[in-house]
């Protein structure tokens, strides 16, 4: 995975995390969190503010 599989980042966290609400959650942890998941594999400079902002936002989809 890439930082721009948001909706397949969204699904891992759902599916790892799933007492986590990811409203509460800050970008320092989740950037964290991300790069931790099985099959990531991309560089941490790619990822900024708004590629976090979207994973996030999936992730509340996913947990609803």
């Amino acid at each position: 995975m890439k930082w721009t599989d948001v909706q397949d980042i969204a699904i891992e966290l759902a599916e790892a995390r799933p007492d986590t609400d990811p409203r509460y959650v800050n970008f320092v942890d989740l950037r964290n969190w991300v790069m931790a998941l099985p099959g990531f594999d991309d560089e941490p400079e790619r990822c900024g503010e708004k590629i976090l902002e979207a994973i996030q936002m999936a992730w509340m989809d996913e947990m609803a």
